[in-house]
């Protein structure tokens, strides 16, 4: 079940009125049942595996906090981990490994036949698993007491809006929400809409409507010239952010009717000075998840220079491998930690420089520059296999036999080509403006004809220019 379809509305239309309906007492209920339903409508055998995870790390909550032995305590959070990790790594990464030690043995003309599982990956597996584990740790710490309602734990894991991609909330923020009474009120309703409503823009004003011309680039780019691999390179670009922060978007707002606050994800991260920066403002989520469970466990920035380098790439390594089991994910993440390293032993500071001051050429420059960074990595991130991705590298400085009309064979009719440049142009324009002029777009925005015709607007896109299709978000696939 899409959020960019019929079906979800209607079933979000009927939980919200049933939820409201419920006494209190009985709501968690309703609510663990509406989130299985949800994700079961992808393949109902793999909620097994949500449950078997909840069940694991509630009792292992417990324990953890019933347990005075040090020694004991930290055999049952390993035992947690190995257990979380087990499953994610025999659904997500068998087979991966597996390919890659053959291939290995091939190179050296030792031919062995390893095992493959071709299991499906279940949906949401990633985000949910860390989630639980993030609880779990939390709890070993002391952060927060372990939760003896099983069925609020429950609700904590498998609530459906963040179910399947997130945003990653920690049980500190989200856990204790779901004890608090809810009540129906029409602010919530109304900043959750605005959500929504922006969020669904980006997905099929604009992710949905680049698709058609990356998938043709990055599906065989050996047909196109330097101008349109760069041209589709930029397109993923916009896709992903649009993709990603739009199902953010919508699952924070549609949490909020329902009266909880989710994270946000996404801060205009295209407009970030620096890499540093960027990981502040892009999934955020995910990159404090990895700072706070790996990075400073291994010692953070609190090392030598080489020992943070490491860590660094580590983390940045191990973050690409958590998007997906394939080398151009590894490579994805491992350039990054270069930038990451480079960028910061250049400034000769361990912290970013994101709180730096700027002119407007400094800045301009430098958002520039990071944005071309950023895209590089999506080259490796969207490409087939890493051959492709280095082709694409290779090929996009040339401009030999290059004409305007080239653009016109990238899958989108000319109409649809010239309507996505326009809907990049209107998203570039609000996130300059939240990001860079928030106090005159508040004043803007509290002018009641602005603010309608905002609506009005990206409704009627929506409705007129949006894509119907039922595209699954990118992120379902990690």
């Amino acid at each position: 079940m899409l959020f960019n379809s019929t079906q979800f509305w209607f079933f979000f239309l009927f939980v919200t009125t049933v939820y409201f309906l419920t006494p209190w007492r009985w709501r968690w209920v309703f609510l663990v049942a509406a989130s299985y339903y949800f994700y079961m409508c992808w393949k109902p055998e793999y909620a097994i595996l949500l449950l078997a995870s909840t069940i694991v790390d509630y009792s292992v909550g417990r324990a953890l906090e019933s347990l005075r032995d040090q020694g004991w305590r930290k055999t049952v959070l390993c035992a947690s981990i190995l257990v979380n990790f087990g499953v994610l790594f025999a659904f997500k990464y068998a087979d991966f490994f597996s390919r890659s030690v053959k291939d290995v043995f091939d190179h050296y003309s030792i031919f062995v036949n390893m095992p493959q599982l071709h299991w499906i990956l279940p949906v949401g597996v990633s985000f949910y698993t860390f989630q639980s584990v993030s609880y779990t740790i939390d709890v070993y710490r002391g952060i927060i007491p372990a939760e003896r309602h099983f069925g609020i734990y429950a609700a904590y894991v498998t609530f459906f809006p963040q179910l399947v991609a997130g945003p990653i909330n920690r049980a500190p923020h989200l856990l204790p929400q779901f004890k608090e009474k809810k009540h129906f009120t029409l602010d919530n309703v109304r900043v959750g809409l605005r959500w929504a409503l922006w969020g669904m823009f980006k997905k099929v004003c604009v992710a949905d409507l680049l698709a058609p011309a990356v998938a043709t680039v990055y599906g065989d780019p050996k047909k196109f010239g330097g101008p349109a691999l760069i041209v589709g390179t930029f397109f993923f670009a916009v896709q992903i952010y649009c993709d990603f922060s739009g199902y953010s978007d919508i699952a924070i707002g549609v949490a909020r009717i329902l009266g909880y606050d989710l994270a946000v994800n996404f801060r205009q991260p295209y407009f970030s000075r620096s890499v540093g920066e960027f990981w502040q403002r892009w999934h955020i989520s995910l990159s404090t998840w990895f700072r706070d469970y790996l990075y400073y466990p291994m010692g953070g920035n609190r090392v030598s220079k080489l020992r943070w380098c490491l860590n660094i790439l580590v983390v940045f390594v191990v973050s690409g491998l958590w998007h997906g089991a394939n080398w151009t994910f590894v490579i994805w993440g491992a350039l990054h930690g270069i930038y990451l390293v480079g960028e910061r032993l250049r400034s000769g500071r361990v912290r970013g420089s994101a709180d730096a001051p700027a002119g407007f050429l400094r800045e301009t420059v430098s958002v520039a520059w990071v944005f071309l960074l950023v895209m590089v990595g999506w080259v490796f991130f969207r490409a087939q296999s890493v051959g492709d991705a280095f082709y694409i590298l290779g090929h996009s400085v040339q401009w030999r036999g290059f004409s305007p009309i080239n653009f016109f064979y990238l899958g989108l009719p000319r109409f649809e080509l010239s309507l996505a440049c326009f809907m990049i142009v209107v998203l570039f324009f609000a996130d300059w403006l939240l990001w860079y002029q928030p106090a005159r777009a508040l004043r803007w925005w509290e002018r009641t004809w602005v603010r309608w015709g905002c609506y009005a607007g990206i409704f009627y896109s929506i409705i007129c220019f949006g894509v119907f299709e039922k595209v699954q978000f990118i992120y379902f696939q990690f």
